[in-house]
């Protein structure tokens, strides 16, 4: 065998060098080794013969070629088990096949890769056909309104992959589309997106992963609409007498339902949740009093607004005191 282990001497090798087998680097001069022939090699008994291995010029140039017999048989390297009863063997095409291969390892791990076999103990490496990696699928999003302002949407589904970045489109009910500005893939069950939509209807979620697989959603999830604006200035929205009628109005562009969250009315007087009416025949008041309360407005995708109003009860002389 041939022992290389430090730089190479300008000596040539003589048939005395290798009569114990062994080859020590200092003897192998510069670029020495060009060819080493090898046939019948046979590791208990050493024997060597011509035309089996060709071009291992060794430590120069890499390569090496196992040659096959030149009739039937194709070069084959094997590695076997530590009794050598069993091993794995990488053995070259028929010459049937008119073309030679090449297998090369890859750099590092890839996702979605295997080595594969043909039915008849060849390898190759190859990717995953899509119909047999699990589909992403949409589960619900959060939140599912939104209004015209930058806003983050949360994805919850299954199958979303374990690397790359997927693309995320909203695609509204007219069809046109719009990428999400980012994405995030958080885990495979979950991506985050970040968005801007300026018109205001219902979308559709399409995601798209690394690997080419898609999936969209099957109905609008997402709804763009803006918040209920108040039409009504905030503060005091009117006053009048004690025990008189009050009636005024609060409203709100799209709002479609009002409610009192904060504060109290003047005894009497009621909130119409539908058009924003404040009504009723005051009752229960002795002196002036401002009566202080919050109204929300709500639209139809539930986005609400809030704002504070305050409505005076007066007492005048004649409310106040009798003459007599």
């Amino acid at each position: 065998m041939a022992y290389i282990g430090t730089a190479p001497a300008d000596a040539a090798l003589t048939s005395a060098d290798i009569s114990d087998g062994i080859i020590t680097a200092p003897k192998i001069a510069t670029d020495a080794v060009e060819t080493v022939k090898v046939k019948d090699l046979n590791v208990t008994t050493g024997k060597l013969a011509a035309d089996a291995v060709t071009n291992a010029k060794t430590e120069f140039t890499p390569g090496l070629t196992i040659k096959g017999d030149g009739s039937s048989a194709d070069g084959k390297i094997t590695l076997n088990c530590s009794q050598n009863s069993h091993g794995v063997s990488i053995q070259g095409p028929p010459h049937s096949a008119g073309q030679s291969y090449t297998l090369t390892l890859p750099q590092s791990i890839t996702n979605n890769y295997y080595l594969k076999t043909d039915g008849s103990g060849n390898l190759s490496f190859a990717a995953i056909e899509e119909s047999a990696l699990p589909t992403p699928t949409i589960a619900s999003i959060s939140p599912s309104t939104i209004d015209n302002t930058a806003s983050t949407v949360v994805i919850t589904g299954t199958n979303f992959g374990s690397t790359g970045t997927p693309y995320v489109d909203l695609i509204s009910s007219a069809g046109a589309i719009t990428a999400a500005s980012s994405v995030t893939r958080d885990s495979t069950t979950q991506i985050t997106i970040t968005t801007t939509l300026a018109v205001d209807t219902t979308y559709f979620i399409r995601i798209e992963l690394a690997s080419g697989l898609a999936v969209r959603s099957s109905t609008a999830l997402l709804t763009v609409s803006d918040a209920p604006a108040w039409v009504t200035a905030s503060g005091n929205i009117g006053s009048s007498p004690g025990g008189e009628a009050v009636n005024v109005t609060v409203s709100a562009t799209s709002a479609t339902s009002y409610a009192k969250t904060v504060g109290s009315f003047p005894g009497g007087v009621t909130l119409n949740t539908s058009t924003g009416v404040i009504s009723g025949t005051e009752s229960g008041a002795s002196s002036a009093t401002t009566y202080s309360f919050t109204i929300r407005a709500t639209d139809a995708e539930g986005q609400t607004a809030d704002r504070a109003f305050s409505y005076d009860i007066t007492f005048g002389l004649t409310q106040g005191m009798a003459f007599v």
